[in-house]
């Protein structure tokens, strides 16, 4: 008996984790929508985040922080320099290399961004949601919690 509830709960479990899987990419193409990217390319948004998030950085080290080759991400910077988000400066410790950081444009974009989906969000929870439905989203936030986390 036991082998058959083990097989019920690996299925149950990996059915889970597929419809998991398809509501919060839905979620994030939803979020996404929400605030206007231009045009930017997934790895461009990759790259600025990475920059806010850590600071000013070379190409070279944005690149390994993306698992690509230097080459791979200079086209990538190049863009982003030319569309006003990024800037280059020298490295005060290595005036060969160059750091790149964020352009307060860029900075107000992304905060403009995270705004307008953190709005949308907020709207939807209490238009679609009512108040024993939000209880429960937030006992289950607090279990998707425990599955990310170390």
């Amino acid at each position: 008996m036991g082998a058959i509830q083990d097989d019920h709960q690996i299925i149950r479990a990996s059915a889970l984790a597929q419809d998991l899987r398809a509501v919060f990419g839905k979620l994030k193409r939803r979020l996404r929508d929400q605030a206007d990217g231009g045009d930017l390319s997934p790895s461009q948004v990759s790259a600025l985040l990475r920059l806010e998030k850590g600071g000013p950085a070379t190409t070279s080290s944005l690149a390994r922080a993306e698992g690509m080759r230097p080459q791979s991400m200079a086209p990538i910077i190049s863009a982003l320099e030319g569309a006003g988000l990024v800037v280059g400066a020298p490295d005060p410790a290595d005036g060969r290399q160059t750091l790149f950081s964020l352009t307060e444009s860029c900075r107000k974009l992304l905060g403009e961004g995270r705004a307008a989906r953190q709005d949308w969000l907020t709207r939807t929870i209490q238009q679609r949601l009512a108040p024993l439905e939000q209880d429960e989203v937030a006992k289950a936030v607090e279990l998707l919690k425990r599955l990310v986390d170390d």
